[in-house]
């Protein structure tokens, strides 16, 4: 009769666990307002061309929000630039950790520092990734993996077995930096999707990665105003404006700009800002880099089926620009 009890009871848990109803994961994002700022660039104090002063004022006169300065191997402290620092800019702390393995540069931008962390180097070349993210971490800053198709440096199979890190380069604006790939090497996006079909949880930024703020503004060159993020935040604090990047309440972008991104347990909707007379088109995107729907509405909705894992968007426009969504989970 136990028997028979047992058999009943786990039947009725497997149908009510069948019957539990699939759900986006909803950020937590009710009343905070949106903050344009880029985290990779440089200045005199490593390989840029222009002083820190003249570097973060372009920013701040473009309408950014926030900024890093991420010098190679160099410490910036935000104070020795504090005139420039006010209720409507505001300077975080940051280095790109510059080490390599063999003929592979291996760069790790670390976030809101608070002092030089000197580069790590290891006898793999996951290793020699995995100490940098450890020692960013160690330091009490946020990491991000900077253009992994620079020269080739690594692959999404690398990628994969890095722990601790929530922030990947999908876009960098200089001009020797593979973003789409090529020659059977997956691009940024295609990286992306192999990892959170694989179980990484990932967020995807742009970045400028600008070095040349004077002289020709030109494809050819490493100008600033190409890749930025637009980050969630309650106000423009420092720790606030990573943590939240961390917890993937931002979009990336390229140029195209969202007026909202609205996230219930039933639908994602893409509010587009409008420009002249440019049409956008939004790709919704699933496991495998498969794309789940089309929309050239404004805005553009997607609504949950209960097949999915994650769902992220791109978001195109007619003039050849994109913002990219970051993944809403599936629970």
């Amino acid at each position: 009769m136990r028997r028979i009890l047992f058999i009943h009871f786990l039947i009725i848990a497997s149908m009510s666990a069948c019957q539990r109803r699939a759900e986006f994961v909803v950020p937590a994002t009710a009343g905070m307002n949106w903050f344009k700022g880029n985290t990779h660039t440089h200045t005199t104090m490593s390989d840029g061309d222009s002083p820190p002063e003249v570097v973060a004022r372009w920013y701040k006169e473009h309408g950014y929000r926030f900024l890093v300065l991420s010098d190679h191997n160099v410490f910036t402290d935000p104070v020795n630039l504090a005139a420039l620092v006010d209720s409507t800019f505001l300077l975080i702390p940051g280095e790109e950790i510059t080490a390599g393995f063999r003929k592979k540069p291996v760069h790790i931008n670390g976030l809101n520092l608070s002092q030089l962390i000197t580069p790590v180097f290891d006898s793999s070349l996951v290793g020699t990734i995995q100490k940098n993210v450890d020692a960013v971490r160690a330091g009490n800053g946020v990491p991000h993996i900077n253009h992994p198709n620079f020269r080739w440096a690594f692959s999404q199979d690398e990628l994969l077995q890095i722990n601790n890190d929530k922030l990947l380069e999908i876009f960098n604006g200089h001009p020797q930096v593979h973003n789409l790939g090529g020659g059977g090497w997956p691009g940024m996006e295609q990286v992306w999707d192999h990892l959170l079909t694989n179980g990484k949880e990932i967020y995807g930024i742009a970045v400028d990665d600008a070095h040349h703020f004077q002289g020709e503004f030109a494809p050819p060159r490493s100008n600033p105003g190409r890749g930025w993020v637009v980050v969630r935040a309650k106000n423009l604090a420092a720790r606030e404006i990573v943590a939240n990047l961390e917890n993937g309440w931002f979009y990336a972008s390229t140029g195209v700009e969202l007026d909202d991104i609205v996230v219930t347990p039933e639908q994602i909707e893409i509010r587009i800002t409008p420009i002249r007379d440019f049409k956008f088109r939004t790709e919704f995107i699933g496991s495998g880099g498969k794309v789940l729907l089309k929309s050239e509405s404004n805005p553009a909705i997607y609504k949950l089926t209960g097949n999915e894992k994650y769902v992220r968007a791109k978001v195109s426009d007619s003039g050849g620009f994109a913002a990219w969504t970051q993944p809403v989970l599936v629970r």
